[in-house]
């Protein structure tokens, strides 16, 4: 197998959503022994955010690109390579404002490319990243997957219909919930791994 894990939070070592991608990567290392294992850390390579010689390149025909397209497009590129190529993905997403951080944002925006990860066709859209399975291991510091604050969740419903809308549509979430609300922060790590089932 090849498993991707792509991590968004700018936290290091101090962040649960990586912590919990981290988990999910060990448990499938053993129901997949000798699998590859590639991270993609969105907040160390300065994925950039969409500007207009990107979508001119998007919408450039390959043979027909300036120089400058194909060096715009590159990012874009190689993203959607690293998802083509893979059997298994874990998206780490902790929740900034009710939804996910920019630099996911921006990754996504370069993946969701017409006539690369999904097409229109006499029956509407197809997604063309097919037969892969897409772990998410969302955190935030108070109780979004219930309860009073679950309208404010922006995270899991989006991440789940872009991916969904580019093929993706075998997917799992797992949280860590409620790391800033003392009486639960203590534990609220290990409960989530306790709900891993992979």
């Amino acid at each position: 197998m090849n498993i991707l894990h792509i991590i968004s939070s700018p936290r290091g070592k101090d962040s649960f959503s990586i912590k919990l991608g981290n988990e999910i990567v060990a448990r499938l290392l053993v129901k997949y022994p000798g699998s590859a294992v590639k991270v993609h850390n969105l907040t160390e390579t300065n994925f950039p955010h969409l500007e207009e010689a990107h979508l001119h390149a998007f919408m450039t025909e390959a043979s027909k690109r300036t120089e400058a397209q194909a060096t715009a497009i590159k990012h874009s590129d190689e993203a959607i390579a690293e998802l083509q190529d893979a059997d298994i993905i874990i998206i780490g997403a902790p929740m900034y404002n009710f939804g996910i951080h920019s630099t996911l944002k921006a990754w996504l925006d370069h993946v969701m490319r017409a006539g690369v990860t999904f097409k229109y066709g006499a029956e509407g859209p197809e997604g063309l990243l097919k037969n892969k399975k897409v772990y998410l291991a969302i955190s935030s510091g108070g109780i979004y997957a219930e309860g009073p604050m679950q309208s404010f969740d922006f995270t899991e419903p989006y991440l789940t219909k872009v991916l969904s809308f580019i093929g993706m549509n075998d997917i799992s979430t797992y949280r860590v919930e409620g790391v800033a609300i003392p009486g639960i922060q203590e534990n609220a790590f290990e409960k989530a791994v306790d709900t891993l089932a992979i």
